[in-house]
């Protein structure tokens, strides 16, 4: 059984949770502490280099990771990928959630479209490490 570090801005939905146990063998699920919340939830996109904003995401990672566990990671892409190779070198397993979209359009009355959006969880998916690029 392994833990699932959740570096993410949202919470995870039930159908998450179910796969995580079914698929991962996940036993126990490790949210960011509301002050790295925050943070990861507002990473400055106007800051050109992001290793001492992160520096307290890999902290945490260190200090609730065991080598083999998951850490779920989406967010910024730069800040993403930095930590997905910083949960490489440490012996995780970092990974994304992937979702069919289906959405729905609704004539209003006064002639304007409402477009709604529904996300539905399908399976998580390792990252991988590459040496280069690779055309699978």
């Amino acid at each position: 059984m392994h833990k699932m570090l959740l570096l993410f801005s949202h919470e995870l939905t039930v159908d998450q949770r179910e796969d995580a146990d079914a698929s991962l063998l996940i036993n126990e699920f490790v949210p960011l502490p509301l002050d790295l919340q925050e943070l990861w939830g507002n990473i400055p996109p106007m800051k050109p280099l992001l290793s001492d904003y992160l520096e307290p995401f890999y902290t945490w990672i260190k200090e609730n990771a065991n080598s083999g566990d998951y850490v779920l990671i989406q967010g910024d892409f730069g800040a993403a990928y930095s930590m997905v190779n910083y949960a490489f070198s440490a012996g995780l397993i970092p990974i994304y959630a992937t979702t069919e979209r289906e959405s729905a359009e609704t004539r209003m009355p006064d002639g304007s479209v409402k477009l709604e959006r529904i996300f539905k969880h399908k399976m998580f998916r390792g990252y991988k490490m590459s040496e280069g690029v690779d055309h699978e």
